[in-house]
């Protein structure tokens, strides 16, 4: 995991943390977990590295960015806060679904579970981050 997470990132620190992380929320899904979770445990440090590197932005004055980018931006990390706020396995299959490009089937295979339980929560996930739009 923390050859993946390496990859991501030029600091080793940052890649001890995200593998920390992958870990910890590991350990707090560990009861909707079937082993063998290498599969899962590889594409949630590189999903953790990616929302990492993602949020890392290089710095460069506010003035030289068009309104509209600078918008988008902020709709993107908002989003990503909102889905942080989801349990662990909502966040992670999200990330699948929307980030990766995954397939229901694959996600599905990777979590160990069925594409109907995949999708139904994908769905309650997509509903509980509406919800929280709207406030």
């Amino acid at each position: 995991m923390t050859a993946v997470a390496e990859r991501y990132s030029d600091n080793a620190a940052d890649a001890e943390d995200i593998v920390q992380d992958v870990l910890l929320k590991l350990w707090l899904m560990h009861d909707d977990l079937r082993s063998p979770a290498d599969g899962l445990a590889i594409m949630m440090t590189r999903n953790l590295s990616i929302d990492h590197q993602r949020r890392r932005k290089p710095q460069r004055p506010t003035l030289d960015i068009p309104e509209e980018e600078h918008e988008e931006d902020e709709r993107i990390d908002r989003m990503m806060q909102l889905i942080d706020t989801l349990p662990p396995m909502q966040q992670i299959i999200l990330r699948f679904r929307h980030l990766d490009g995954m397939e229901y089937s694959e996600i599905a295979h990777i979590t160990s579970s069925t594409e109907t339980a995949v999708r139904k929560m994908i769905s309650r996930a997509r509903k509980e981050i509406l919800l929280k739009l709207k406030k």
